[in-house]
C-alpha cells in the first residue's frame, strides 16, 4: 500500500461529515470521535466500519502485535495463530487478551468471542481453508482487514505462499500500521509507531555495505526446506542491508527446495527461523541448526562450517512491524562474522 498525499482540511471534513474516509496513510492528530465511521479499501474489499472497534479478534501475530504496539490491548477480544514468543515489550499487555487458539482456529471459536472487527495478517486465514471467508464474517456484520503486505503485487490464487510479481516494500508495513490506527481512532499512535520503525530501520542500515554478502533464509522445515525467494520480508532486510539473497531468482513467497540445490549455492550467511511452534520438522533454530551440522550434503557449507548463522523469529521473516527487528539481527550478526564494518 503506497501512502497518498492527505485530502485537503475542506475535503477531509467534508469526507468526514459524510461519515468515511478512504485513507491509505495515518493522517496525523488522534482521533476524538470513536462513532465516527472509516471506509478504506483493502486487499480487493472496500472495509466499513461504523466506529472504532471495541472487541476485536486478532487471528494472526503480525496483526496482534501492531494491535498491542497501538495500546490496544483493551480492545482485543482474543488472539490466535502465535509462532514466537510476543514482541519485547508488549508482554504484560498480551496477558490481558485472551487467545483463542495457539495455531488457526475455528470459525465457531472466533464468534464466540463476539467480535466486531477481524484482522489477519494472511489472504489464507480468511480465505477458503483458513478461518472462515470474509464474506462470512461480512455476512454476519463483521468487518474484516487483512494485511496489505500479503496481496500487494502478490498472487495468492495458486499453491504454496503465493508469488510476488514485484519486490514488498516495507512502507506498505507503516501503511497496514496506519489503516489500523485509523479504524481504532489512535491515529497519533500509528503516526509515532511508524516514526519509531523508520528511525530504527535508519539507524541498523547507517554506515553498512553488504553488498559482497550473500544471504539464505530457511524458515521451517527440514525434509523439504521452505526459503525465502526474492521478494517477501527477507527481501526487504536483503536489500535494505545491500546483500544478495542465493535464491532471488525465484519469486515464490517461500519455496521448497532441496539440499542439494542449496549447498550448491553456498551463502555466505545462513539466516534461520527460530520458531516456538510445532506445525514442521526443525522448527526451532536449534534443530536446524543440528540438521545442518549433521546431514551430509549441507555440513561442508561454509557458512555451517564457519557456524555463521543469523536467528530471526518467524514473525521477522514475515512481513510485519518485526521485520525491522529483522534488519537490526541481521545487520548486527553480518558485523559479529566480520563481513561487514
Amino acid at each position: 500500500m503506497v501512502p497518498v498525499p492527505l485530502a485537503p482540511p475542506a475535503r477531509a471534513a467534508a469526507l468526514l461529515a459524510a461519515g468515511s474516509l478512504l485513507l491509505t496513510g495515518c493522517g496525523g492528530a488522534e482521533a476524538t470521535d470513536a462513532k465516527a465511521a472509516v471506509t478504506l479499501s483493502n486487499c480487493g474489499h472496500e472495509v466499513r466500519v461504523a466506529a472504532a472497534p471495541r472487541h476485536a479478534v486478532s487471528l494472526n501475530q503480525g496483526t496482534t502485535e501492531i494491535l498491542l504496539s497501538l495500546g490496544l490491548a483493551d480492545r482485543l477480544a482474543g488472539t490466535a495463530t502465535w509462532t514466537d514468543p510476543v514482541m519485547k515489550g508488549l508482554e504484560k499487555a498480551d496477558a490481558e487478551v485472551p487467545r483463542i487458539a495457539d495455531n488457526t482456529p475455528s470459525f465457531e471459536r472466533v464468534l464466540d468471542a463476539e467480535p466486531d472487527f477481524v484482522a489477519a495478517s494472511f489472504v489464507s486465514t480468511l480465505g477458503k481453508g483458513g478461518v472462515a471467508t470474509r464474506e462470512q464474517f461480512e455476512k454476519l456484520g463483521v468487518p474484516t482487514y487483512v494485511s496489505p503486505s500479503d496481496c500487494a503485487g502478490k498472487d495468492n490464487s495458486g499453491g504454496g505462499d503465493g508469488a510476488r510479481d514485484k519486490a514488498l516494500g516495507i512502507d506498505t508495513v507503516y501503511g497496514e500500521v496506519c489503516d489500523l490506527a485509523t479504524v481504532f481512532g489512535v491515529k497519533g499512535r500509528g503516526d509515532a509507531l511508524v516514526s519509531s520503525l523508520r528511525q530504527r530501520m535508519k539507524k541498523a542500515t547507517a554506515g553498512i555495505d553488504a553488498s559482497d554478502v550473500t544471504l539464505l533464509y530457511w524458515f521451517a522445515n527440514s525434509e523439504s526446506p521452505y526459503m525465502a525467494g526474492c521478494c517477501g520480508a527477507p527481501g526487504i532486510i536483503t536489500r535494505a542491508l545491500g546483500a544478495k539473497n542465493v535464491f532471488d531468482d525465484t519469486h515464490e513467497e517461500w519455496p521448497q527446495v532441496n539440499w542439494e540445490t542449496v549447498a550448491d549455492r553456498d551463502p555466505d550467511v545462513l539466516v534461520i527461523g527460530d520458531l516456538t511452534r510445532k506445525s514442521q520438522t526443525a522448527e526451532s533454530a536449534a534443530k536446524k541448526i543440528a540438521f545442518l551440522e549433521s546431514n551430509p550434503v549441507t555440513r561442508n557449507m561454509d557458512a555451517v562450517r564457519h557456524k555463521r548463522y543469523v536467528l530471526l523469529s518467524g514473525q521477522a521473516m514475515n512481513p510485519t512491524i518485526r521485520t525491522v527487528e529483522g534488519v537490526e539481527q541481521v545487520a548486527a550478526g553480518l558485523r559479529r562474522s566480520g563481513l561487514v564494518k
